[in-house]
């Protein structure tokens, strides 16, 4: 079998094709070009993760540290609103 990369996609339409059972598992590897082994590691990794694909996508690092940011600068303006109106009316 040739040393070949395969995308993600490329990776899930195969093994979605092997579980639909409209193909033999060794007639799907001879139209890849993969070995079955190869195919039931993918299948097994695609099983073992296909409940993330409805759960809701998790906040990068990034993100996060954007998030609390803003949430401190939003304390910060209420703070200095506050103060605002103190001294008006200590006017």
């Amino acid at each position: 079998m040739k040393n070949r990369q395969w995308s993600s996609k490329q990776k899930s339409q195969i093994v979605l094709e092997g579980l639909s059972g409209q193909i033999e598992i060794s007639k799907l590897c001879q139209k890849y070009q993969i070995a079955q082994t190869q195919y039931y590691k993918w299948r097994d990794q695609f099983l073992a993760n296909c409940h993330e694909s409805f759960e809701i996508k998790k906040k990068t690092d990034k993100e996060q540290r954007l998030e609390a940011e803003i949430s401190k600068m939003r304390t910060i303006i209420g703070d200095l609103t506050i103060e605002l109106k103190k001294s008006e009316y200590e006017l």
